[in-house]
Order: structure tokens, then sequence, then C-alpha cells
């Protein structure tokens, strides 16, 4: 009998499907908070996980790292009522195995369950949890691109620390996979973090560990992520963002193979590449007094600079195909083509967002499409205006609140894009928290 955590605020609708899934022969335990689902993890294992995506206290990709230390190799479902494939296309890039929108059909639930659990039943025990097959990396056949590739093929060999540079969306984290795909440690652990995300207070414990008892909150010892990538690659994106505090820690790791847990005195070698990546310069952050100018000696062994999709052109119909294989398999949908007048104007359009941009909206049309052919119609209404000539679309009449939220959108999207999408700057510019940023940029559709 497999073991099911249903992590949903909504009593009556996860009792529904408790019900539901006991007659199915799960065995189920149910909570409505973050809090109480990360104690239920602390106490058993479980074959799977359902998770809400909106909770009281947070949202479900909130807890998915902690599945992935906790059950590695266990499928997380995520549900959500919101039909934003933002949100999807990020909770699958942060590990969720698939996803289901309400109102919940039980026989579809039954069916993503069942394809799930076997799913796993073929991943090797030994695979990292979180990890992806990113074999399919896509090369490309512009000069650009095979430039980069050929950078990549001459940098996986050895064990030097690279910086990958470029803008917000370009695909840094495939380049890095693909580094690591290519290099000796091919077979062991790849562990990605996301520098952005990750609290003044929390950076440090999430790095390199913990003990019981080194801070508020601190209930149990926490193996940090330098730790869990030892004999395999650490992929640090935005690392501007880390504090100063812990890049004295981050040099010292680098220097000395050497990790010291919060609150321990207890020093623990370990064994990896690093690999870093940023959308912003790091010298000039250096000039600024932003970034610490040893450690940026230390990381800058290799530079590999990856180019925004609006200098691929030649690429473009590459990804748009591998993106609607991609998307077929993940939406259960079987589009074949684009229109021609639809892949005209993605042709002509500049995605300022590159790779994740377009990615988007090819999952966007697939969803959208019942037939085999995405046409003009599934594309963003934000990109015909832009392709238009106008770079938003106008709310209409006089409602103040909808005049007062674009206002806000094109806000956001101007600082975004004068910090190169960083985040952390965007938000001090805005005078907002990290956080509220992320959620704001849920709701206009900011990707």
């Amino acid at each position: 009998m497999k073991k099911l955590l249903i992590v949903e605020d909504d009593i009556a609708f996860a009792r529904i499907l408790e019900a539901f899934l006991k007659k199915k022969e799960y065995e189920v335990a149910s909570t409505s908070t973050l809090k109480d689902a990360s104690k239920y993890i602390q106490k058993q294992s479980f074959d799977l996980f359902l998770l809400d995506y909106r909770l009281p206290d947070g949202t479900g990709l909130d807890l998915l790292q902690e599945v992935r230390e906790s059950n590695p190799g266990a499928p997380v479902i995520i549900m959500t009522g919101f039909h934003d494939v933002r949100t999807v296309v990020k909770a699958m890039k942060m590990g969720a195995s698939d996803y289901i929108t309400k109102p919940v059909n039980p026989d579809e639930l039954l069916m993503v369950l069942e394809q799930q659990l076997k799913k796993s039943a073929t991943t090797p025990a030994s695979a990292p949890a979180g990890a992806r097959k990113d074999t399919d990396y896509i090369v490309g056949t512009s000069n650009k691109s095979r430039k980069l590739h050929e950078f990549i093929n001459l940098v996986a060999p050895t064990d030097m620390t690279v910086i990958v540079q470029g803008e917000s969306g370009t695909g840094k984290e495939y380049v890095a996979r693909a580094i690591h795909n290519a290099s000796k440690r091919a077979s062991r652990p790849f562990v990605p973090i996301d520098c952005g995300v990750l609290s003044r207070e929390l950076a440090a414990g999430e790095l390199f560990g913990y003990v019981k008892g080194a801070f508020t909150g601190a209930l149990t010892d926490k193996k940090g992520q330098f730790e869990s990538a030892s004999g395999g690659t650490l992929f640090l994106d935005e690392i501007g963002n880390l504090s100063y505090e812990v890049q004295i820690k981050l040099l010292r790791a680098l220097q000395e193979k050497v990790i010291q847990p919060v609150g321990s005195d207890r020093l623990i070698p370990v064994d990896f590449r690093l690999i870093v990546a940023t959308n912003d310069n790091l010298h000039d952050s250096v000039q600024k007094g932003e970034f610490r100018e040893d450690l940026y000696h230390r990381l800058n062994e290799f530079k590999v600079t990856v180019p925004p999709l609006r200098e691929r052109e030649n690429d473009i119909e590459l990804f748009i195909s591998h993106f609607i294989g991609e998307a077929n398999r993940d939406l259960s949908r079987t589009v074949k083509h684009i229109a021609p007048d639809a892949l005209q104007l993605l042709k002509e359009y500049q995605w300022p967002g590159n790779l994740r941009e377009l990615r988007n909206t090819i999952r966007r049309m697939v969803l959208l499409s019942t037939d085999d052919t995405a046409t003009r119609a599934a594309l963003p209404e934000e990109m015909l205006s832009a392709l238009s000539g106008s770079s938003v679309t106008k709310p209409v009449g006089n409602d103040l609140k909808a005049i007062q939220e674009m206002t806000e959108k094109q806000q956001i999207e101007k600082v975004l894009r004068e910090v190169n999408g960083n985040k952390s700057k965007a938000a001090k510019i805005l005078n907002i928290d990290r956080k509220t940023l992320y959620n704001k940029m849920e709701r206009y559709g900011i990707s």
C-alpha cells in the first residue's frame, strides 16, 4: 500500500480526496499547513506528495526542497486553482513531478498518481534528489551557439570554477548542467541553488548546514548543500545576491575544501566543483564594493557568456520544436505544428525574457491547443501588444484599480529591465521586500 501525504487547506476538499484515495488502496495522511507537513515528513517517509500551491503559511513549492531531502525520488504533484503556466513551469523547474488544476477530477488525479509511481519505480535509487535529465541540451546552429558549445566542451573535463553570465532567461542553468553532464563528475549529484531566494539570515545554514539549536527554529541538524554536492557539482545562481558574510565562508570553502556548519566547531571536508551564474557584471559589483574582490578572482577561472535569444535567431525554430515536444509530454497534448502566421510573430518578437519566455509561451500555446496545430489565438496578449507597437494593453474605461495595477506592472517591468532581471536589486529600488516582488510578478504574469 503506497503512502501519500496531502497538503491542502480546504479541509472539506482534502477529506473528499482522502476518502477517494483510501478506496483505491492508498494509505493517506492529510494536513493543511506547511508547518504541520514538515512535522509529518520528519516523522515518516512517503511514496507520494500531493501539495496545494496556495497555503496559509506559504506555497507548496516551499516544501519541495525538504521533500527532496527527506524522500528522494518520491513524486510531488502540485495542485493549483490558478491556471497560470508560469506557476506550472516554476514548479517543474524546482523539482515537481507533475501538476493538476482545480477543480480536480478524481479519475484524472488517480491516473497522474499511478503514472508518477511507475516513473519513480524505473528511476535508479542512486539518482540525486531533484535531478533532471538534461542530456538533450540544445546546441543550436548559429555561430554564437556553436561557440558557446565549444567553450562547454573545452572546460567540462576540467575541475575549473566557471562563471556563467548572461541575461535573465538565457538558460544559464542549462549551460551549467551541460558542463556537469560532460564532466568526470556526471554520475554524481548536480545541486542547483538560487541565491536570489535565500534570505540573508538563512543563506549560511542552507549552504553550509547547521546544528540543532544554532538559532531559533533549528530543531534538528541539517546537512548543507555543499555537503550534498560533495563528489559532484554545486551550481549557485545569482551569486551576486550572497551577503558579504556568506561570501567569506564561500571563499574559505573554495580554498580549503572544508565547510563549518552554523553553530558547530566541526570542519567537514567536501569535494565539489563550483559553477556560478550571474546576470550582473561581477567586476562592476567589485568596483562598487558589493562583491568581494578576492572571491571574484577565485571564481573567475573560466567565464562563459550565454548569448540572448535575439542574437540566436537561426536557432528559434529549433528551440520551438524542442519546447513543443517537451510540453506535449508534460501536458498530454499532441501539437505538431505552429500556424505560419503565429510562427512569423514568434520570429519577429524580441524575447526580452529569452529562452525562459519562449518556453513559457510555447507551453501556453500547447496547453490551449485542442488539435495538432497551435494558432495565433494562443499567443499571450502582451506579446501581440508589443508586436503591434504597444508595450501593454491599456485598461478600458475609468476602472481606477485596473489603471493602478497596470501602472504598477509597467514600473516593475521597467525596473527589472534596468537591473537585467536581478530581483533583489529590483526589490530594493522599488522599496519592497523580495517576497512581495515575487508575489506581484506572479500576479501580473511577469516572467
